[in-house]
C-alpha cells in the first residue's frame, strides 16, 4: 500500500498507509482532481442510459437503510451499483446504510438517489464526503435534494417534523475545515462561491404548498440547520450555545455537500427530519440514541417518499416549461 494511502478491507475496518495516519487532512495532492471525477461520471454513464435530472442524498430519514419501502425502492427501471463498485468513491461504514447509488424512474423523471451517504466522523474528510456531489453534476442533474435526520434545538419542534432548510451554519467550517478548501478547479467552481442564497427559496415555497397536501402540514417547519463533526451527541452546554446562535435543528451532515452543489452551480432544496428533541437541560435524565433515529425514520419514510416525488414532479414541470 502506498504511503498516506487508505483502504477498506473486506469487514469495513480501515488500513493505513505507512505511516500510520491517513494524510487526508494535511495533503492536498489527495484530493480529487477534475479528471478523477469525470472519470467516475464517465464509469457511470455506461452502465445507465439516461441522465438524471435531479440527485437525491437519502439520509437516515430518508431510506440511508437496507429497509424496503424507501424511496429509492421505489424508483422504477431501477439501476443499483454499490459504491464498492464504483471508481473513486469512498464507502459507508455506518452500520446499516445502504451503500448505493440507485438511478431510476421516479413518477417519469429521471433521478440518481445516493442510498447512505459518507460522513466525517467515518474518518473521511469533508472534500471526500461531498464528492458524490460533483459526479451528481457531471451525471446532468442540476437539482440537489439533500435530507438528513437531526435533533430538534426549536422548542417548537416535534419528533417526526420536518424542517426545510432556509440557511446553515456551517461551524466546521468557523475551524477552518471546509470542502472546498485547498487549490480551487474553475471547472468545477468559482474560488469563493457565495452562500447567502444556497437554498432555493422558491423551491422552499412550493414545498411548504406540496407538504400540506400529502398530511404533512402541522409537522412542516422552516429554520437553520447547523452540522457538527460528531459521532458524539452534543453536550448540554454546546446545544445550549447553538441554540443562541440561531440554529433550529443540528446533525452530522449536509452542509458540506450543500456547499459543494452550490460551488458546480446546482439548485438546493434541503429538510431535516426531526428524530429526537435536543436536551438543554441538565436536569433531564433521558439520552439521545442511534436507535431512535432509524425508528422515526422508518415511521415517517412513506410520507417523505410522497414529499419529495412531488417535489421532484415540480421540478420537472418548472424545468420543462
Amino acid at each position: 500500500m502506498a504511503k498516506n494511502q487508505v483502504e477498506f478491507n473486506g469487514n469495513g475496518n480501515v488500513s493505513f498507509g505507512e505511516n500510520g495516519s491517513n494524510g487526508y487532512f494535511s495533503e492536498q495532492e489527495n484530493k480529487y482532481t477534475y479528471e478523477s471525477v469525470v472519470a467516475t461520471a464517465e464509469f457511470l454513464k455506461k452502465l445507465v442510459p439516461f441522465s438524471p435530472v435531479v440527485g437525491i442524498i437519502c439520509g437516515s430519514g430518508m431510506g440511508a437503510y437496507w429497509n424496503k419501502g424507501s424511496l429509492a425502492d421505489s424508483l422504477q427501471d431501477k439501476i443499483v451499483i454499490p459504491y464498492e463498485d464504483i471508481p473513486n468513491f469512498p464507502r459507508s461504514t455506518v452500520k446499516g446504510h445502504a451503500g448505493a447509488l440507485v438511478f431510476g424512474y421516479l413518477s417519469n423523471v429521471p433521478v440518481v438517489c445516493m442510498k447512505g451517504r459518507f460522513h466525517y466522523y467515518e474518518g473521511y474528510p469533508l472534500w471526500k464526503c461531498a464528492m458524490p456531489v460533483r459526479v451528481m453534476k457531471l451525471l446532468g442533474a442540476n437539482h440537489l435534494i439533500a435530507t438528513n435526520a437531526a435533533g430538534g434545538l426549536n422548542p417548537n419542534f416535534r419528533v417526526g417534523d420536518v424542517m426545510l432548510v432556509k440557511d446553515h451554519i456551517n461551524l466546521m467550517g468557523f475551524a477552518g475545515n471546509n470542502p472546498l478548501q485547498g487549490p480551487n478547479d474553475e471547472r468545477f467552481g468559482p474560488r469563493f462561491p457565495p452562500m447567502n442564497q444556497a437554498y432555493d427559496k422558491d423551491l422552499i415555497k412550493e414545498a411548504k404548498n406540496i407538504a400540506k397536501e400529502v398530511g404533512l402540514g402541522d409537522n412542516i417547519h422552516e429554520g437553520v440547520y447547523t452540522c457538527l463533526g460528531g459521532p458524539n451527541f452534543e453536550t448540554v452546554a454546546e446545544l445550549n450555545m447553538l441554540k443562541m446562535l440561531g440554529a433550529d435543528t443540528v446533525g452530522m451532515s449536509t452542509v458540506h455537500e450543500v456547499i459543494t452543489a452550490i460551488h458546480c452551480n446546482m439548485t438546493v432544496l434541503a429538510f431535516s427530519l426531526i428524530t429526537n428533541e435536543c436536551i438543554t437541560d441538565y436536569e433531564c435524565r433521558d439520552n439521545p440514541n442511534h436507535e431512535e433515529v432509524i425508528d422515526v425514520g422508518k415511521m415517517r419514510e412513506n410520507v417523505l417518499g410522497k414529499f419529495v416525488q412531488r417535489i421532484v414532479e415540480h421540478i420537472a414541470k418548472t424545468k420543462n416549461e
